[in-house]
């Protein structure tokens, strides 16, 4: 429709309009549209470009046939556009577009098999699509093999190792093969440099990332906008908030405009460091310059507020959001609700779920974690334990978080409550982390129940349980609280019947074995970081202890 009003106004489409059209037709798989749309461009005497013939040309690979493309292929290799290909270059091409990898090999070999040399171009196809498909060491190996052939790697023969290696996390190999590059003469591929310079921040790697920066520019090799809002991100997220906004005006002053990602990295490096007037005033900014904020920037605010506690300006910027068109996910939701909880007002984080389901959206696990987590604070265990029976319902699966957040909330509570809780997790395949555990233990000998401290942890490690050093200082002191008061928890034995049967329900489970296995006192030292620990009755199953 919006082609044909182009036309209407007397306007002429270009060859970007034609490239756009045609990749919408192939992505629809409508290969006999597209190839229309192709001989309309060329009746025009719009010439095509390399877009053009990469997009139609993947298209008869993927949908069509290659035999139907046979005309195409060969405009191709005489538009001037590839210089030096033959049709067998640009059918791998094809094949490699469209993600047949094993069909270009194919063919690929079936070039040698009958003396064809391929081109550079061809080459450059295969090692391209390796590296995009993560199959580095292939990609290294059709590398090598072009050098067998003689040819010179090109610049995007480099840029698409460099992709590679980074992809897999090999920066050091990334960044010798980028240094090569340079001393070569070869224009660096600014995609590959932004590619390796997020991977030295996904690693955490703050020194590699500034050395590559500072390197490049030393180098008089200047990175593009794209490269620019990388940068910022990844200063914004180190907490270098001020040097993310020193490459952020840097960036402006020459001549980059910085788009939403740029800002609303900084606005959420700003929010994160609880400098939130800086933030808001990004946001003006941002506004001033044309851009609007997105769910991203306002989702950003609103967390900045919830963590201060201002719970007004938080719900004002999510008033706002409607206001300017866009509608809350549920990301804003959960960090609204979260920031109710944090205040410990239930009754409006409450009113937002009811909002929320109003507005078409159901709760998520995080959702339902922060609702358990809010109820835990203000003791309210049975509604917390509530929460997990209503996400079992609804379909959606607990993970650590959830099991996690009622167990250290139910070991604040009454301890039989506790421990009926723990039983109904364990039972639903639950083994809750070390934090949580050592919750449970040291609550169990606060309580004067220290035989069951020891207990739990004779179960536990019947799972391999891998428990820590302060784990094991719990169980050393319950064990001296039975020794020092051996008669009186000879005659309380009896009373804890109940909970040995919640211990069977969860070796049941776990283990698959029905029975309490009586405590055997044995004694052992338990060498920890070179000392020796107390005696206490050990696991049926020993722990595996560091040298």
């Amino acid at each position: 429709m919006i082609f044909d009003m182009i036309q209407e106004e007397g306007l002429s489409p270009n060859v970007v309009v034609y490239n756009a059209l045609l990749n919408g037709y192939v992505k629809a798989r409508d290969i006999d549209q597209a190839n229309m749309l192709y001989e309309e461009m060329r009746s025009r005497d719009i010439a095509p470009d390399a877009v053009t013939f990469n997009i139609i040309v993947s298209g008869h690979c993927k949908y069509g046939g290659m035999e139907d493309g046979d005309r195409l292929l060969r405009d191709l290799s005489v538009s001037g556009l590839l210089p030096n290909c033959t049709l067998y270059d640009i059918t791998v091409a094809g094949l490699c577009w469209a993600g047949w990898l094993d069909e270009a090999m194919e063919f690929f070999e079936d070039m040698f098999e009958k003396g064809i040399s391929p081109s550079i171009f061809a080459f450059n196809s295969i090692i391209a699509a390796y590296s995009r498909a993560g199959l580095e060491e292939n990609a290294f190996e059709a590398y090598k093999i072009m050098h067998q052939f003689g040819l010179t790697p090109s610049s995007c023969t480099c840029s698409s190792l460099l992709v590679g290696l980074c992809k897999k996390g090999r920066l050091p190999e990334a960044w010798d093969l980028l240094c090569k590059m340079i001393e070569k003469g070869f224009p660096i591929n600014k995609v590959a440099f932004t590619v390796l310079l997020d991977g030295y921040f996904r690693i955490g790697d703050l020194i590699g990332a500034q050395s590559l920066w500072n390197e490049l520019n030393r180098r008089k090799i200047f990175p593009d906008a794209v490269a620019f809002s990388a940068y910022i991100n990844g200063l914004s997220k180190a907490g270098l908030v001020d040097e993310a906004y020193g490459v952020f005006l840097e960036m402006s002053r020459i001549g980059f405009v910085p788009n939403n990602f740029a800002y609303n990295s900084l606005i959420a490096g700003f929010c994160n460091r609880g400098k939130l007037n800086e933030a808001l005033k990004l946001e003006r900014e941002m506004r001033q310059k044309g851009l609007l904020p997105d769910n991203f920037t306002f989702n950003i605010i609103i967390n900045g507020f919830c963590k201060q506690g201002r719970m007004k300006p938080a719900i004002d910027a999510f008033m706002d959001m409607y206001r300017t068109g866009l509608v809350p996910d549920i990301v804003t939701y959960n960090t609204l609700i979260g920031g109710y909880c944090k205040a410990l007002d239930i009754v409006r984080a409450d009113e937002l779920v009811n909002k929320m389901y109003a507005g078409g959206l159901d709760p998520d696990i995080t959702t339902y974690n922060i609702r358990m987590h809010g109820y835990c604070n203000i003791r309210k265990m049975n509604q917390a334990a509530m929460m997990l029976d209503e996400l079992v319902s609804a379909g959606i699966v607990p993970n650590t978080v959830t099991y996690n957040t009622l167990m250290n909330g139910v070991c604040c509570d009454i301890l039989d409550r506790a421990i009926i809780i723990a039983a109904k997790l364990l039972k639903m395949a639950f083994v809750p982390n070390v934090v949580t555990t050592n919750v449970l233990l040291s609550h169990f000998c606060k309580q004067g129940m220290p035989e069951k401290t020891l207990l739990w942890g004779q179960k536990l490690s019947e799972i391999s349980f891998d428990f820590d050093e302060t784990s094991y200082k719990i169980m050393d002191r319950a064990y001296h609280n039975i020794q020092e008061n051996a008669e009186f928890f000879q005659e309380t034995s009896e009373k804890s019947l109940f909970l040995d049967f919640l211990m069977g329900c969860m070796t049941l489970n776990v283990t698959g074995d029905f029975c309490v296995q009586s405590m055997k006192l044995q004694t052992a030292a338990i060498g920890r970081r070179g000392r020796k620990a107390a005696v206490w009755p050990l696991p049926v199953k020993k722990v595996d202890q560091p040298d």
